[in-house]
């Protein structure tokens, strides 16, 4: 007799097999997710609620893929690749009843905090009159460009995200006329979202050097580019474009950890009838039929959706990949740049421009700057296989909102940082792993008091850490860059040429982080496709 499986959400992601593999081989699917990351189990909630038989196959024992949790040390629930919320769909998060699930969402109004070399700092609030304030005390000069700054990006996201009708996102190809015409003749709002570089962006509305870099990370999060590089300015705007809790660009922390938007999205999905197995990797795609597991099993389905990456997915369906569409996938730069690491702290780091260890800051996101040759210079150090001098960081502290992630008295911070190389022209990651972890400690120390001395455990994942952890190819974390020209109609469609196979991951339109929206835009491709139908 089949067992009733754990929640997703209580067994932190390890629901096992339903049922053994040949009782699953033997039913009849109408289609199968190859892959249970967040956006393959919003595919399949979507897919489940229309009444389609549902099957998602997870190669790994925990659900989640690149959003996941782990104890990672005992007594502390890690999120080792994904961890703030921010360009979640707020329509998923409606249909498909996060709150009855237990979802809660604390918003990080303490925006940025950056200090500098000087000992200076600005912390840019998510409310644009106190962060005008704060850029007053730094630069009083650049009050009104950095105000012009603000009002260019939310008239892009009112052009382009709108709220309710006429989100973009909701598009399945947007065309770059498409997105021309929602801007109406805007010329800087044009050049935001398709051509500027982040260097440009910050140089047309501000002076003050300082207040420049404190800016220039957010536009390669993620991107083996540097900030001086026409379209990085786009990254920023494709991270603020989210309206999560009908706040315009907000992030925050999802209590419990980040993994547990995906655990919500696999009990959601099951609750509508889907079906999950978790350790049954898939071997083969075999496309108008289903899927063959590394077993040697075949399960038959008329539709496959890969949430694995593209290049995956190229390997697993082999000789039966369309040559055209295997091009398209191969000319989309997927290596990673990019290491995470989990810190846990035995107090918060104590910044020299603003000392305390509880202090409003801690609430936002932190950013360690570099100067704008640095960025440049680092950027073409790591590319040639060796580590620059210091890192740009990016700390996000899930304990200062959220305490329940970690033992009493204890603190999780999770570290990104970059550029590193995804290959090292001497060594390789297992030799050279820990003095990558050095070296970013040693690049947030410059600024912070008790660092070191306040770091418990750590742990560093590498761009090959991240591939071979979660499967994304070259560790990238979106699969494939989302500079402009990898971007809207230029994304991989949901509908591959291959009979019966679709996408649902990073890869399609809008993009990579945690969004859901994919797997729910590939779903509606799906029903009206192979179903003739639209409902969800």
């Amino acid at each position: 007799m089949p067992t009733t499986p754990p929640s997703a959400r209580a067994s932190l992601g390890h629901v096992g097999l339903p049922m053994p593999i040949r009782e699953l081989a033997a039913k009849a699917w109408d289609a199968v997710i190859v892959g249970g990351g967040h956006n393959g189990l919003a595919c399949a909630a979507y897919l489940a609620r229309a009444g389609k038989r549902v099957l998602v196959l997870e190669a790994r024992d925990r659900l989640g893929g690149a959003c996941t949790i782990e104890e990672t040390w005992p007594g502390y629930r890690v999120s080792p690749c994904a961890y703030l919320a921010g360009l979640l769909h707020p329509l998923v998060i409606q249909e498909l009843d996060f709150p009855a699930y237990g979802y809660h969402w604390t918003p990080a109004l303490a925006g940025i905090f950056v200090p500098f070399d000087d000992g200076t700092s600005v912390q840019l609030w998510d409310d644009d009159e106190r962060a005008a304030e704060e850029v007053r005390r730094l630069a009083p000069k650049d009050v009104a460009g950095f105000r012009a700054m603000q009002a260019v990006m939310k008239r892009a996201r009112d052009g382009l995200r709108p709220s309710g009708e006429g989100d973009i996102w909701l598009e399945r190809r947007p065309t770059r006329e498409m997105i021309e015409d929602r801007l109406k003749g805007d010329r800087d709002a044009i050049d935001l979202v398709l051509n500027w570089s982040m260097v440009q962006y910050v140089e047309k509305f501000i002076d003050d050097e300082r207040l420049q870099t404190a800016f220039l990370g957010q536009g390669v999060i993620g991107t083996n580019a540097s900030p001086h590089d026409p379209g990085t300015a786009s990254i920023n705007f494709h991270h603020s474009s989210g309206r999560l809790g009908g706040m315009d660009g907000m992030w925050g922390y999802v209590r419990g950890g980040m993994g547990t938007v995906s655990f919500i999205l696999a009990d959601a999905a099951r609750d509508s009838g889907a079906v999950i197995a978790a350790g049954a990797p898939v071997a083969k795609i075999l496309p108008g039929q289903g899927v063959q597991l590394a077993g040697g099993e075949l399960i038959r389905a008329r539709v496959v959706v890969a949430n694995a990456d593209p290049r995956v997915t190229l390997r697993l369906l082999g000789d039966a990949a369309d040559p055209v569409w295997r091009a398209q996938v191969e000319a989309v730069p997927q290596t990673g740049c990019t290491i995470k690491v989990s810190l846990a702290l035995s107090e918060l780091p104590n910044f020299k421009a603003r000392p305390g260890t509880n202090e409003v800051h801690h609430k936002g996101q932190i950013n360690t700057p570099l100067t704008k040759k640095e960025w440049d210079d680092y950027y073409h150090i790591a590319k040639s296989g060796e580590l620059p001098p210091r890192l740009w960081t990016e700390l996000y502290i899930q304990t200062s909102h959220d305490p329940s992630v970690a033992p009493p008295d204890r603190h999780l911070m999770s570290v990104f940082a970059q550029y590193v190389p995804h290959t090292f022209a001497h060594g390789d990651w297992d030799q050279r792993r820990e003095e990558v972890g050095d070296l970013a400690i040693a690049s947030m120390a410059r600024y912070i008091s008790n660092f070191p001395e306040a770091v418990v455990h750590r742990e560093v994942l590498g761009p090959r850490d991240i591939e071979q952890k979660v499967g994304l190819t070259g560790g990238q974390i979106f699969q494939g860059e989302i500079l402009p020209q990898y971007m809207w109609d230029r994304r991989l469609a949901y509908r591959t040429p291959m009979d019966g196979v679709y996408l649902c991951g990073a890869a399609t339109h809008p993009g990579g982080s945690v969004m859901a929206i994919n797997g729910r835009n590939a779903a509606m491709e799906v029903l009206e496709t192979e179903f003739g139908a639209k409902q969800i």
